[in-house]
């Protein structure tokens, strides 16, 4: 970092506190709104859904560990 913005644990400091008290939440809405009044944002979302992880449980997981099921191939011996 430039040193005219302070030493390293002032920066960390000042960025934990900003994090804290919703600094940064209230920067990024601001500035969302003043582009938006400008026309600068197209608010069209699309999510594809292969790239959204799914937490494991959501899948059908069991919670007690894979259960092995019938197969209809060749039995192993």
């Amino acid at each position: 970092m430039p040193e005219r913005y302070g030493s390293w644990a002032s920066l960390h400091t000042r960025f934990r506190r900003w994090a804290a008290d919703g600094t940064f939440e209230r920067m990024l809405q601001t500035a969302q709104a003043q582009a938006d009044a400008a026309g600068a944002i197209d608010w069209l979302v699309s999510v594809d859904s292969t790239i959204v992880r799914a937490h494991q449980h959501a899948a059908g997981a069991r919670k007690r560990g894979p259960r092995a099921l019938p197969s209809d191939g060749p039995e192993v011996v």
